[in-house]
């Protein structure tokens, strides 16, 4: 008797704990599927300027807390949208990776709101060597003739070569016709594409039309500007002669200013010279004798 009230007892609390834990199960489900919400993510890689598919995308459960800013919840939201940059397979779709919507795939729609994209030829060797890739920054070098100046020694107009860095952490579009960041292999090209306001691409045909452009490589996280004269032959012969007479152009030797001031100046005015004798005129002579006095009369 006592062995059968202890068997109904066990069995008894093994159903109790059974139902405890059927019971949390359900509650730790109904807890996380409050907490999650579905995502759209990509379910292939999408390259940049390519125009979304539903067949790229999946909806997986995201926790609520952890929600990227941005996220996609609805893939209808996505139809004939356009990457603006390339999105990896499993990653969600954010809005600050989307172009605005209606616009075109292509190169036009990962340019940013009041930019422009301008393709230039570049030196293929001088241009880092294949190693400015899309997504990189670069600044853009230009080999010119600088215009004629006055020499202040002789007053002879001259003209020389100079090497000056015109604009400065330019963001690189596209390599020949490839856009892919993800790239990572240097490419010898003798043209890029790159993304610049309306100003610097006045600038930069300007210079493409007067000299040479290379790229100058530089570091993504480096914000500094150059500020540099250029660099001319005479720099690069003979630098501080060079920069001495650079500093001439604007400020002038202490001789050279009295003497330019000497040479401006009016002349003074001459001193009055004094008046001439009156000539005596020439005629004959008569010398007159009166007893002891004596006299010479002119005519």
């Amino acid at each position: 008797m006592r062995n059968t009230r202890a068997l109904v007892m066990i069995a008894v609390a093994l159903i109790l704990a059974l139902v405890a834990v059927v019971v949390a199960a359900h509650w730790i489900n109904d807890q996380g599927a409050a907490g999650n919400k579905k995502v759209a993510v990509a379910l292939v890689d999408i390259p940049m300027g390519a125009r979304i598919t539903p067949e790229m995308l999946n909806l997986i459960e995201w926790p609520s807390n952890a929600m990227p800013p941005g996220a996609i919840t609805d893939i209808k939201q996505l139809d004939n949208r356009v990457s603006r940059t390339a999105i990896e397979h499993g990653e969600p779709i954010m809005e600050s990776k989307l172009a605005p919507a209606g616009t075109t795939g292509g190169l036009s729609a990962v340019v940013a709101q009041g930019k422009r994209a301008m393709t230039v030829r570049v030196n293929d060797v001088v241009g880092v060597a294949g190693f400015a890739l899309p997504g990189n920054f670069v600044d853009i070098l230009v080999n010119t003739q600088e215009e004629a100046r006055g020499d202040f020694g002789n007053d002879r107009a001259r003209e020389q070569a100079i090497s000056k860095i015109v604009l400065e952490r330019i963001l690189v579009l596209a390599v020949a016709q490839e856009s892919n960041r993800d790239d990572t292999k240097p490419k010898v090209v003798n043209a890029v594409t790159l993304e610049l306001t309306p100003d610097q691409v006045e600038k930069l045909d300007l210079a493409r039309s007067v000299g040479t452009l290379s790229l100058v490589l530089r570091n993504q996280i480096d914000p500094k500007t150059a500020d540099t004269a250029g660099a001319t032959k005479d720099s690069l012969l003979d630098p501080d002669g060079a920069r001495a007479a650079l500093l001439g152009r604007n400020h002038p030797p202490p001789q050279q200013s009295v003497a330019k001031a000497a040479a401006a100046a009016p002349a003074p005015a001459a001193a009055p010279s004094p008046a001439p004798r009156p000539a005596v005129p020439r005629g004959d002579k008569v010398e007159v004798i009166k007893g002891l006095d004596r006299s010479t009369q002119q005519f």
